[in-house]
């Protein structure tokens, strides 16, 4: 195969929650570590968070009109049709300028019109190369269209519900995370992490998150057992979500709780704790195994039961608890968690089972393939 003339060109759709866009920036970054003249960007809406992640992360931000589905029977259900032309056509239009070589969809609303848009491009003579990444244990609806017109279709775990045409199942590669996680050594960072939150330099650390806009019944359940904990002397990190707070009042400094709306250093917080508790988005439990962190998982407790799933082959290895969004009660963090935090050798043991059921390597993986369809497209579509 004859090397490609000129810069490729990726467009990654991922927008909407930090669920989605994560593993896009994780691959984009590692599509610029494997190829620096890569061009890489990012599909998105006005409404999502992509607005500020990525930027953030040094890439171009494209927005599209956006297509949310409506969960039942109204006028938006209605008007979806208008709504998903308009958004395709914005899509074909950015296609068409950054000359694009390649799609890679992570699900989401972004996703959907991405998808549409890519299979019925006509630019340089074919339609452009569509790779579907599916990071939950249920595929989306976007994600499940998509795979039907793919080049390649890749999932973190078997029995998603997606697959390439031809194929029972998805090609396994794991959920891409950012190098600051993968490559996180967490006993060596221990010591930076602790003096960076305000926290003790020996003694064991509790994380608490429920997701960037944090979790009342984890919130509730940890703040209430802020006596327990102190007694026992753990220390708490808590990132409460930026509408929601907690008051807590211990009556032992030594080991103190330390709640803060949002966590921009994650890395530091996994580094600085010896459990956590959190909720089983895939992303979650993708960052948290990689770090081989132990982790309380509380999934949640509405929806299709996709996060219980998510946490299922951790806890499988070991690397976690499951523990039902009810039964997350003050009581069971007073008891149950203060004796798992403190039981050195269990969280040994469950920090490799963590590790092992983790997969550092998935960004470089999805990335290697993107780079290798989009090479061939350019080579088949050159001038000759």
């Amino acid at each position: 195969m004859n090397a490609p003339t000129t810069p490729l060109s990726v467009v990654v759709a991922g927008g909407g929650t930090a669920g989605h866009i994560e593993p896009a920036m994780a691959v984009a970054d590692a599509l610029r570590e494997l190829d620096g003249s890569v061009r890489i960007t990012a599909l998105g809406t006005a409404r999502g968070l992509e607005t500020t992640l990525v930027p953030a992360r040094g890439y171009q931000l494209a927005l599209i009109t956006p297509v949310p589905l409506p969960r039942k029977p109204s006028l938006d259900l209605l008007r979806l049709p208008g709504r998903v032309l308009r958004s395709v056509r914005d899509v074909r239009a950015v296609l068409r300028d950054v000359d694009a070589d390649v799609l890679v969809g992570f699900g989401g609303y972004v996703a959907l019109p991405a998808y549409l848009a890519a299979k019925r491009m006509v630019g340089r003579s074919r339609s452009i190369p569509i790779v579907v990444h599916e990071a939950n244990a249920r595929a989306g609806i976007a994600n499940k269209v998509g795979a039907r017109v793919a080049t390649r279709v890749l999932a973190a775990v078997s029995g998603s519900g997606v697959h390439a045409r031809g194929r029972d199942e998805a090609e396994l590669v794991g959920i891409p995370v950012r190098p600051t996680i993968t490559g996180l050594d967490r006993a060596a960072t221990r010591a930076e992490a602790r003096q960076h939150f305000g926290l003790p330099a020996e003694g064991p650390v509790l994380l608490v998150f429920g997701g960037s806009q944090g979790a009342r019944s984890l919130n509730d359940a940890v703040s209430g057992a802020a006596q327990e904990l102190a007694a026992a002397g753990i220390s708490v990190l808590h990132a409460h979500g930026p509408k929601n707070s907690v008051e807590v009042t211990t009556t032992k400094p030594s080991a103190p709780y330390v709640a803060v709306p949002y966590l921009n250093r994650m890395d530091l917080a996994y580094a600085a704790a010896d459990l956590t508790i959190c909720r089983s988005g895939a992303m979650t439990v993708a960052e948290v195994s990689a770090t081989g962190l132990p982790a309380v998982y509380v999934p949640l407790p509405h929806g299709n039961g996709e996060q219980e799933l998510n946490a299922r082959p951790v806890v499988d290895a070991g690397g976690g608890i499951l523990v039902a969004d009810a039964q997350l009660t003050s009581d069971f963090v007073g008891t149950d968690v203060v004796e798992l935090i403190t039981d050195t050798e269990r969280l040994a043991r469950m920090s490799a089972g963590a590790a092992g059921a983790g997969h550092r390597d998935a960004a470089n993986a999805v990335a290697r393939i993107v780079l290798d369809i989009a090479s061939r497209r350019q080579n088949e579509t050159s001038p000759k």
